[in-house]
């Protein structure tokens, strides 16, 4: 946040960072939930990161059971949820104690003081009431609330259940950081008006709490100061919010229209993937089917069969069921045939931190089938670009008759940001490769080629004179008979590969992000692009000589990659894992891209690369000063 006038009430500020965290039950993702829609109305930019538990039902008031939401906003353009919070809504001790290392020095601390008892306390190992603690009140603007007390207060005279009372206290807090902020309450009163229009009490106790959420901000003289950031500028055009997992969906369902072809999305449920299949089941109207098979295998099997028969074949997880998966992948790059698989990657091995983001499959989808079995990568690197890259991943597996891997994440599935809608005559066309019109039965061979793409014409079952059998075991070159010559399978290994290598023809060319060449050059993919063009437009704008590429392409890479990398002297790749692209990199192009690797289950905080960059040309510096 910048720089605050402490002596007026309204202080203006160009971004912000609200973090509402309390248990599991505490309704705070709903509270994030409605915050965003009151600021993207309020026509801020807008960034946002949901943390959830990853037990089912953790215990009550421990740290594992801290569900967290964090939204950064601002007048200025937000590439990241942020990392450190301008504002902390702790609504019990365990809240506190997870996230209070992430409130900034000075921010502003709300925590609901009923739930600080001697019980909740030494569920977390606190061994006194942190809120005596006068180092806090020294470091923090807090601002202690009886929210439980004042929320039955509200409503005492509705006769509710205790349950239910308590359930509406997060609507108390969300009215605070509404008066916080001047957030208008119109948008979250229609949404309690339309979503509990059947339960008048409920509607009617929600409303009340929200108010007096509101009006005790208002009149208990406990904040510093309140806070207002004016409209961000955005392209003119019609925007709605938007997490990386729908759009994924609604991206799907464009290239099915735009390819005029139907679809069959097959998936077993799995953290954090599921709601692609959810999404998409409201598509059916749009030639998308749904399919929810029992496992993992059988879902993706599902999917090959839908596209041996004409159908776009799709299907989704994640680390784990990716692995169950590769037996069935492999026979879909050896009978080529087009399939789209999105593995949205969260933290392992084995089950590792299911609601936790990383970026760590990618040697696992890259190299993870048996035999020489390459297929194409894409990286999508903000939630609303799920959208676009779902599209380009259709168009290339049509084109290339290939399986296509979508490389999404946790961070990417549940964060949001505001979306424009594109025109669909701005979509890209999706060309098919079918046996043309004019081929000639007699002819006719399995594996013929197009010349261009090296893929092979789709023969849709039912079609008289083209019948044709495809399977696993290796397949002569023509014909598309089983082979067990040795050149020709030597033949069929390179023809596999080129054709995949060949879609960097058709891909445009890496961008830059600054200067062509200089001292650094900051590689990415993925879920690091905001972390990473933040830190670098703030070290750009303290003069130091530093880029930014990031790839959407992750194999094939596009053509002109490695003349851009031996254009910078140092080239840092930051990943969420141990460094799998920077090795695949370095060695595919002989050059010291270094790694820079966070290995935590959340995204790489800008802070950290900041540090980074400047080590690093303060070494280049003193390398060349000697």
């Amino acid at each position: 946040m910048s720089t605050l006038q402490s002596e007026t009430k309204t202080s203006r500020v160009t971004t912000a960072i609200v973090r509402f965290a309390g248990d599991s039950g505490d309704g705070m993702q709903l509270a994030g939930m409605q915050f965003t829609k009151a600021t993207g109305i309020a026509g801020n930019d807008l960034m946002t990161f949901p943390d959830f538990p990853a037990e089912i039902r953790a215990p009550q008031g421990t740290i594992p059971g801290v569900s967290g939401f964090q939204i950064h906003f601002g007048s200025d353009h937000v590439h990241t949820p942020g990392d450190r919070v301008d504002v902390l809504v702790a609504m019990n001790p365990a809240a506190l104690k997870a996230n209070l290392k992430d409130l900034r020095h000075g921010g502003t601390l709300i925590v609901n003081t009923n739930a600080f008892d001697e019980r909740s306390l030494a569920k977390v190992q606190y061994e006194s009431n942190p809120l005596e603690d006068a180092q806090l009140k020294s470091d923090y603007n807090v601002v202690e609330a009886p929210i439980s007390d004042l929320n039955k207060t509200a409503l005492e005279d509705l006769k509710l259940t205790a349950k239910e009372v308590d359930r509406s206290k997060n609507f108390f807090a969300l009215g605070i950081t509404f008066w916080l902020f001047q957030r208008d309450m119109q948008p979250t009163m229609d949404w309690i008006a339309g979503k509990f229009r059947n339960h008048p009490k409920i509607k009617e106790a929600n409303e009340r709490v929200l108010k007096a959420g509101y009006n005790f901000a208002e009149t208990c003289e406990l904040f510093h100061n309140r806070y207002e950031i004016t409209r961000a500028e955005f392209e003119p055009g019609m925007y709605r919010n938007i997490t990386g997992n729908t759009a994924m969906a609604v991206g799907l369902a464009a290239a099915a229209h735009l390819s005029e072809l139907p679809m069959l999305y097959a998936g077993y449920p799995i953290t954090p993937a599921s709601d692609i299949l959810h999404e998409l089941s409201r598509y059916k109207n749009y030639g998308v089917k749904t399919f929810q098979a029992e496992d993992e295998i059988a879902a993706v099997c599902a999917a090959i069969g839908a596209s041996y028969g004409g159908t776009i074949g799709v299907t989704a997880s994640s680390g784990p069921g990716i692995a169950l998966k590769s037996e069935a992948i492999n026979l879909a790059v050896m009978t080529e045939l087009p399939l789209v698989i999105i593995d949205v990657q969260r933290a392992g091995p084995s089950t590792g931190m299911p609601t936790k983001t990383e970026q760590a499959d990618l040697l696992q989808v890259m190299y993870g089938r048996n035999g020489e079995s390459p297929v194409a990568i894409l990286a999508p690197s903000r939630p609303s670009d799920c959208f676009d890259v779902a599209i380009e991943a259709v168009r290339l597996a049509l084109l290339y008759m290939t399986p296509v891997f979508i490389l999404s994440d946790g961070y990417l599935a549940n964060g949001s940001e505001p979306w424009k809608l594109p025109h669909v005559d701005d979509l890209p066309t999706i060309k098919k490769h079918f046996v043309p019109e004019n081929a000639d039965p007699a002819t006719f061979h399995a594996y013929d080629r197009d010349p261009e793409t090296l893929s092979r014409y789709w023969p849709i079952p039912g079609r008289p004179g083209f019948e044709h059998r495809i399977g696993g075991i290796e397949k002569d070159s023509i014909t598309g008979n089983i082979s067990y010559d040795p050149d020709n399978h030597h033949r069929m290994v390179e023809i596999r590969h080129k054709r995949i290598q060949g879609i960097a023809q058709s891909i445009p060319d890496q961008e830059v992000y600054g200067d062509e060449s200089g001292d650094v050059l900051m590689l990415g993919w993925g879920s690091t692009f905001g972390s990473i063009r933040t830190a670098v437009e703030h070290m750009r704008d303290k003069g130091y000589s530093v880029s930014h590429a990031h790839l959407r392409y992750v194999n094939p890479v596009p053509k002109n990659l490695e003349s851009i990398l031996r254009k910078f002297k140092k080239v840092i790749m930051p990943e969420i894992n141990t460094g799998q692209l920077a090795m695949i990199l370095r060695s595919k192009f002989l050059l010291d891209i270094e790694p820079f690797s966070k290995v935590r289950g959340r995204p790489i905080s800008v802070a950290d690369l900041e540090d980074k960059i400047e080590s690093t040309i303060q070494e280049l510096s003193q390398g060349e000063a000697s």
